[in-house]
């Protein structure tokens, strides 16, 4: 959407609070970046969401014109307790409560910003850009490229080869051998080589996992549980787990190895590593 030509691209205005933003030509509904309100654009005028309701009158005839009897309206019937409507809903808040906004970076500027935790897609409020939320769920062999703010996992029968895949989580329990970017976390809970650079906020290693990187890792803060071999770049801590196992570079600003862990290999503490 940002590589489209300007003079397919129009000034919509939001009916709510008047925010004048630009949309596609072919745009028939959008959210407003001001108030978030949702409406929808007919002939390049923003215009507020509406259901009409049309209801034609049964054709008139000869003597119909004269006013009908007045009735007593039928007495409703005693209330006791709370409306039933009212209860449900509340019942149903409470096993099911809302659930939190979900945090989307996008794909294009890389701005942050929050969006609803149903969305199945979203436009950053800042260039425009479509940003999908889909989850994945890879359950066989796959080479397709994965881009979406949404959570991925792969299981114990699915694995990935020769493609990036772009997410917000990541849990690895099958294989993996892709190029992978997260913007939240990156969980692994099964055995093997990853051939591939690894991005992610926090990178976790779970307990009985053996894993060796082949390529570069870069988070900001990671946990070792299990047993890992490669070079690991973090802007923040890395603690080892009790009985966890270490191998290889690791740079980071804090170095933290709980009982009968174990790190062989060069260690570089500092401030802070980009």
């Amino acid at each position: 959407m940002t590589d489209e030509p300007q003079r397919h691209r129009i000034q919509v205005a939001c009916p709510e609070c008047g925010h004048v933003q630009t949309e596609p030509a072919l745009v028939i509904s959008t959210q407003c970046r001001g108030c978030r309100t949702n409406f929808q654009v007919r002939e390049g005028k923003g215009v507020t969401r509406t259901q009409s309701v049309a209801r034609f009158a049964k054709p008139r005839q000869d003597g119909d014109y004269a006013a009908p009897p007045v009735t007593a309206p039928a007495k409703a019937p005693p209330r006791y307790g709370p409306a039933i409507p009212a209860a449900r809903s509340w019942f149903m808040r409470l096993l099911h409560p809302a659930k939190p906004p979900r945090e989307v970076i996008c794909f294009v500027c890389g701005h942050g910003f929050t969006a609803i935790a149903e969305a199945q897609s979203s436009q950053c409020p800042k260039c425009g850009g479509y940003v999908n939320l889909l989850d994945h769920e890879i359950t066989g062999h796959s080479n397709t490229r994965i881009e979406t703010r949404g959570n991925v996992i792969i299981r114990k029968t699915g694995s990935v080869s020769g493609v990036t895949i772009r997410c917000h989580h990541l849990t690895v329990l099958g294989g993996l051998s892709a190029n992978v970017e997260s913007s939240g976390d990156l969980v692994i809970r099964s055995d093997g080589k990853i051939n591939g650079s690894l991005q992610c906020r926090q990178l976790r290693v779970e307990k009985g996992a053996r894993v060796e990187f082949l390529g570069a890792v870069t988070a900001v803060t990671a946990i070792i549980d299990g047993h890992v071999r490669g070079r690991l770049t973090c802007s923040g801590p890395v603690t080892l787990e009790k009985g966890a196992r270490l191998h290889g570079l690791v740079r980071c600003s804090e170095f933290i190895v709980k009982s009968r862990a174990k790190h062989t290999g060069t260690l570089e503490l500092s401030g802070a590593v980009p």
